[in-house]
């Protein structure tokens, strides 16, 4: 919006013409989700608690009993935050922009019902497990089906590390994006189960597609690091940048004790969003390793469940794997920053692939 309305205007003003670059747009839009976080979070932590929406713990988890009632719905915070700011800054003409903030909203909504349900109900089970299961994956088609049918779309996939492996896999795609927005969205809703666990790998792998989304979206950098180069990619690291300031000001709630957990609003749609910008700048498998956090996260869920049904026995002392480590001993401050340290690690190595081909 304020892109459409300051651009002409750099014909009169130079000064205005700074407006044109995407490295100023997403400058500005991590700093406006940042100051709308700062300035409506206390607001909207004192109404979730005079409407007593608290988060329901879990009985059989470790002890997280004085956590009850913590106002929860936080993600929604993030959302207006990262929409608003988004539709300031963003071109609005661009297809991708409308294609993120569409399936972030929906997953949103989705989340905000499941956390809806939770909380009138008081109880941690929400939406059952395959109505949520179903939405997630009908509107992820769509999206799948959107990029797979738009003009400049190719089938190649490409993988880290590997500059001349780029198997055409046909309508094969649309399956595979599918499964890659769901699985991140109930992986990042798996990791959010401690204070400022999730949002942290959110805000880092968010940072890191700045840079990708960048990257694919201009043809000599995409050329030279031998990437696909994406046509209007580059609007995708303005919703990046705004990700991560809301993050930011979500963070300065939801740091330990928390004064405002995300719920299934916000993780639901921070974990698909990432999963759709990946598909976006067809960095699909590369996705696996920036945000590798909530991929252990999700394994860990499936090999304890499989290896009861089929043995008996559990594999980890509780799934998923941070309460693992609740269980060994370990802080809940300490598992939150050492998942950040490898989440950045991570991140790195990512970066890294884009030159060791």
């Amino acid at each position: 919006m304020l892109y459409h309305l300051l651009y002409p205007l750099a014909e009169q003003f130079g000064g205005f013409n700074v407006v044109r670059y995407i490295t100023f747009r997403t400058a500005a839009a991590t700093l406006t989700a940042l100051f709308i976080s700062f300035m409506v979070g206390p607001w909207l932590i004192r109404k979730l608690a005079a409407l007593r929406v608290g988060q329901p713990i879990r009985e059989d988890g470790p002890d997280h009993q004085a956590k009850a009632g913590t106002p929860t719905m936080g993600g929604l915070l993030i959302l207006m935050a990262l929409c608003v700011s988004v539709l300031l800054w963003a071109d609005l003409t661009n297809h991708f922009v409308w294609i993120l903030l569409g399936l972030t909203v929906g997953y949103g909504i989705l989340g905000f019902i499941d956390d809806y349900k939770k909380v009138t109900q008081n109880d941690s089970t929400g939406i059952s497990a395959r109505v949520k299961l179903f939405w997630q994956t009908l509107l992820a088609l769509g999206v799948a089906v959107a990029i797979y049918t738009s003009p400049a779309f190719d089938q190649e996939l490409a993988f880290p590390f590997f500059k001349n492996f780029t198997p055409n896999i046909g309508w094969l795609y649309i399956p595979l994006a599918t499964f890659i927005i769901v699985a991140f969205s109930n992986g990042v809703n798996l990791t959010d189960g401690l204070d400022g666990l999730a949002i942290g790998p959110v805000m880092i792998a968010a940072a890191t597609f700045i840079l990708l989304s960048y990257a694919a979206g201009h043809v000599n950098i995409a050329d030279y690091l031998a990437i696909k180069y994406v046509p209007g990619a580059g609007q995708l690291a303005i919703f990046c940048g705004a990700l991560v300031g809301g993050g930011l000001g979500f963070l300065w709630f939801n740091a330990s004790p928390a004064d405002l957990f995300m719920g299934d609003v916000g993780a639901l749609a921070l974990g698909g969003a990432l999963g759709t910008i990946s598909v976006l700048i067809r960095q699909e498998i590369l996705l696996a390793v920036v945000g590798g956090i909530f991929v252990v996260e999700a394994a860990s869920v499936v090999i304890q469940v499989a290896s009861f049904k089929l043995t008996g026995k559990r594999v980890f002392l509780m799934a998923p794997v941070h309460h693992h480590f609740e269980k060994l001993g370990w802080a809940e401050q300490k598992i939150v920053v050492r998942f950040w340290i490898v989440s950045i690690i991570l991140a790195l190595v990512a970066l890294s692939s884009l030159k060791l081909r």
